[in-house]
């Protein structure tokens, strides 16, 4: 079952770039007494991820900021240095946003999101989603109902609607 407003996040054991390098994150330490975003996506360096999904909150993180939001996540399920690289090629890093290596799918199939489209070589990547999260329980969740477009999970979408 997908996750939906009001339910808990689930945690999982994610990876990102510190400053010691790679280190695994528990989610639940990130969104612990905090208001944050998360946005899930299929995967770092595919199409609509690196040229509409990505760029929308790095366009939107001030504004994100300003309504009180503490921090944004990206969860993508990929290896932690592909997540990393990605994150330095989109402007990500430089504006803020973290994002979190999901290479074994943990927390996509926990959040009940993951889809398969082998053709492609996608196996348990995470539907195209965007949600307001607080202390933990989400407030607001869009997830889009067609491939390869991000209009209901953009940036701009999920500012209007807090």
């Amino acid at each position: 079952m997908t996750i939906g407003v009001g339910d808990k996040v689930p945690n999982a054991t994610l990876i990102r770039s510190g400053e010691n390098g790679y280190e695994q994150i528990e989610l639940s330490d990130l969104m612990a007494g905090k208001r944050i975003v998360i946005f899930g996506l299929p995967g770092a360096y595919t199409a609509t991820c690196t040229q509409a999904h990505m760029p929308s909150f790095v366009r939107t993180y001030d504004a994100f900021r300003e309504k009180g939001i503490d921090a944004i996540y990206c969860i993508t399920v990929n290896d932690a240095q592909v997540a990393a690289h990605w994150a330095d090629a989109t402007g990500a890093t430089e504006v803020g946003i973290e994002v979190l290596a999901d290479a074994t799918s943990e927390w996509t199939k926990a959040a009940g999101l993951e889809f398969s489209a082998p053709p492609v070589g996608f196996f348990d990547r995470c539907q195209r989603c965007a949600m307001v999260v607080n202390d933990g329980t989400i407030e607001v969740f869009q997830m889009e109902t067609e491939r390869g477009v991000c209009n209901m999970t953009a940036g701009e979408t999920l500012l209007e609607m807090i």
